[in-house]
């Protein structure tokens, strides 16, 4: 993991998850341009590595490893915002609930049955959890943030309607699922793809960081 701060005193700890579908060959190195941007703006940026597909992870390492992140993160005592592009959406929004400030997905995978149910990545919702909706449901209980609504954190989801690796129906149908168990979300909606957020120029990223504490 490699930390990023500003001189002085950070105004929050944001812990960013890459995404890659929790595969192996994907890497934190994602997430720099916008880790160096939080320094920038006087945040304390932790870009996390975790156990992936095809390097140890899966279920229960993968998520063992992003909520000891967050964990570890709460000790500095200060705001915590989780952050994740894409499965590493889903780690925000799964870690975020352990007492985030504000979970933030960007493009995020944020059902993993509807994930299995579409397919995307070659169904690497299921290599993920060893199994399908039907043949391990506890798994995906724990694991997808849509069936472990309320979260009870503030939660923002920024999803571009021209994605086309993980579509952003994902992001609306999870927000409306979690406004109506009493979670406080915001979705915005741009008119980017799936990578353009990984920029720290971009509409989609300007959005996020004009939210943060």
């Amino acid at each position: 993991m490699e930390i990023l701060a500003h001189a002085g005193s950070p105004r929050a700890v944001v812990v960013v998850f890459h995404g890659g579908f929790w595969r192996a060959r994907y890497e934190a190195d994602l997430m720099d341009a916008l880790c160096r941007d939080l320094a920038a703006r006087d945040y304390e940026a932790w870009n996390v590595e975790y156990r992936r597909l095809g390097a140890a992870g899966g279920w229960p390492a993968t998520f063992e490893d992003a909520a000891r992140v967050v964990e570890r993160a709460r000790e500095r005592g200060l705001p915590l915002v989780t952050l994740g592009h894409s499965a590493g959406g889903h780690l925000a929004l799964w870690a975020g609930a352990s007492g985030a400030t504000l979970a933030v997905s960007q493009a995020g995978v944020a059902d993993l049955a509807e994930a299995w149910r579409l397919g995307l990545s070659r169904n690497a919702a299921g290599e993920l959890l060893g199994g399908s909706p039907d043949e391990v449901p506890e798994r995906y209980a724990q694991a997808s943030p849509a069936e472990r609504l309320p979260l009870g954190v503030p939660q923002l989801l920024v999803h571009g309607r021209r994605d086309d690796t993980v579509p952003a129906e994902m992001s609306r149908a999870y927000a409306e699922q979690a406004r109506r168990t009493g979670d406080v979300v915001e979705l915005v909606e741009t008119d980017e793809g799936h990578f353009e957020c990984l920029d720290p120029s971009s509409e989609s990223w300007a959005a996020i960081v004009e939210r943060l504490p």
